[in-house]
């Protein structure tokens, strides 16, 4: 598989309280509704910081890693109509595409514990 990972910071002004509710409880689900996403998606994570007093600021507000069989696939769950129309068009409610960070790997797993 291939796991595609989105660095994604919220928009200036959301309370990042506002923007994992719009996350996990939004957008989330409305991207697992499409077809494409049953048909393309092998695994789906949204994760958000924690932290502790003293720590120092998350540089980013939430990754998010989809995994692929393929990039053939990849593709074509981001140019599906359904993705396009109805799933895209969200991500301005909660970031701004073009401060993503992305990055593509092949996962391995070094320990898996119990």
């Amino acid at each position: 598989m291939i796991k595609f990972s989105f660095l994604i910071k919220k928009l200036p002004g959301m309370s990042l309280e506002t923007f994992v509710d719009h996350h996990k409880n939004k957008h989330a689900p409305l991207f697992s509704s499409i077809p494409e996403a049953q048909q393309y998606v092998r695994k789906y994570v949204v994760s958000h910081p924690i932290t502790e007093p003293g720590s120092p600021e998350p540089a980013f507000d939430a990754i998010t890693d989809i995994y692929f069989d393929s990039f053939e696939d990849y593709r074509q769950f981001f140019s599906s109509e359904n993705f396009l129309k109805n799933v895209q068009p969200d991500h301005a409610n909660f970031f701004d595409e073009r401060k993503v960070v992305m990055l593509t790997t092949k996962e391995t797993t070094v320990i898996f514990g119990s």
